[in-house]
């Protein structure tokens, strides 16, 4: 049986976190979202997504199956699916010409006939596949992913890195408390003064990462590859940090994808960050209301701001994003793609994409600047700017100068 892996048609309500990725490349836990479903049905799984995700996915990924029809036995499952047991046990179960459906959302099918991947309820209908109505949760926007972020990690830890090697030794002047519940990958240095505290839930370190001298992490938690936790830093549960980003201050129940900075000072909580962004010193986000209310926050697949369902929202930032030092940003703040803002004027509500300046006197960012930017900090990490993620850019900046949000 094949596995195909699929964005629905709501990819929209992650943005701007899925401008340049797939639904299912967002992390929550340790691993990405399609990593689990790869592990769990097939590891040579086939990918449906996006069309203008496609170039840039070839691109990174010239050996993945994009966007091709399959003749034989298929699974399809939705890259949204919330990872619990129950769910991976009625996927697996599902019998061919069977789907199983929440409402009018389509969570996963198997289809033995060969027909034509099938976004929605209506299609698979008229083509006799059986309907299965469930109320299996799957993610609905960002926000659900920082809630749910600290359960995968003790999911992910328990499934994945449990059993792994673990390269784990008792460094001088490093505390350390509940032992057993800590994997640490090779060539992981922790410097003196280093306090890992997996009381409450398990802590990844991988490989390469440095934990400089005096900082504090608590489980659930998880530094990814070549990523550098700074000298004092306090990085609280909750928290996945992605490859190669480079942390400090005061960090709680936040995913940062990869690739990013926070090196000084300032708190982060409750946060989800993409790629490519640099927060400057002393830069703080507010993460809880002064009314102890539910966080509303912009969607773009709504185009005006929605309740989250939770009164822990801090802010959502978009890949290439560069914040100056002691910004402020309000609760459950929507940063798009491709902003450079500073300034002491409070960042709240919805910065579009591509926007240039201080929150009160927001100009389009030129997009040869930008350009120029992106290229000189990927090169700073060995990488390049392709030209298919430069058009993909392009794109989503042509398409901010065109659109205005709704009130």
């Amino acid at each position: 049986m094949k596995l195909q892996i699929f964005d629905d048609p709501h990819r929209a309500a992650f943005f701007p976190l899925t401008h340049l990725r797939s639904t299912g490349d967002l992390r929550c836990g340790i691993l990405k979202l399609r990593q689990r479903l790869e592990s769990l049905f097939a590891e040579d799984a086939g990918y449906i997504i996006s069309p203008e995700l496609v170039e840039l996915y070839q691109e990174r990924h010239p050996d993945w199956l994009i966007n091709q029809a399959v003749i034989e036995d298929c699974l399809y499952v939705n890259s949204r699916l919330k990872p619990e047991s129950e769910a991976y046990q009625l996927v697996s179960d599902l019998k061919p010409e069977t789907a199983l459906v929440n409402r009018d959302l389509v969570l996963a099918f198997r289809s033995s006939s060969g027909i034509a991947f099938c976004p929605d309820v209506t299609s698979l209908t008229a083509l006799s596949i059986e309907i299965i109505q469930t109320d299996l949760p799957y993610y609905r926007h960002p926000s659900d992913l920082i809630q749910d972020n600290s359960r995968l990690i003790r999911y992910d830890f328990e499934h994945y890195f449990q059993d792994k090697d673990n390269f784990f030794e008792t460094e001088p002047g490093v505390t350390v408390l509940d032992p057993y519940n800590i994997w640490i990958g090779d060539n992981v240095k922790l410097k003196p003064g280093v306090v890992l505290d997996a009381s409450d839930g398990p802590i990844v370190i991988d490989d390469e990462a440095t934990i400089m001298a005096n900082s504090v992490i608590i489980g659930p938690c998880y530094i990814g590859k070549g990523s550098m936790i700074k000298i004092g830093a306090k990085i609280y549960e909750g928290c996945s940090i992605g490859p190669v980003c480079k942390i400090g201050g005061e960090v709680e129940d936040s995913i940062i994808q990869a690739y990013s900075n926070k090196q000084h000072d300032g708190f982060l909580g409750h946060a989800y960050l993409g790629e490519w962004i640099n927060l400057g010193a002393d830069t703080n986000n507010s993460d809880l209301k002064n009314t102890y209310k539910n966080v509303s926050y912009y969607s773009y697949d709504h185009g005006k701001k929605i309740d989250s369902g939770t009164l822990f929202l801090g802010c959502i930032i978009g890949d290439h994003v560069k914040l100056g030092i002691n910004c402020t940003v309000n609760t459950g703040a929507v940063i798009g793609t491709g902003c450079n803002l500073w300034g002491r004027d409070l960042i709240s509500d919805f910065i579009p994409d591509f926007s240039w300046g201080e929150a009160s006197a927001l100009s389009a960012y030129r997009l040869e600047a930008f350009l120029e930017t992106a290229k000189t900090v990927k090169n700073r990490r060995k990488l390049s700017l392709s030209s298919s993620e430069s058009q993909l850019l392009s794109y989503i900046s042509q398409r901010r100068l065109q659109e205005k949000p709704k009130s």
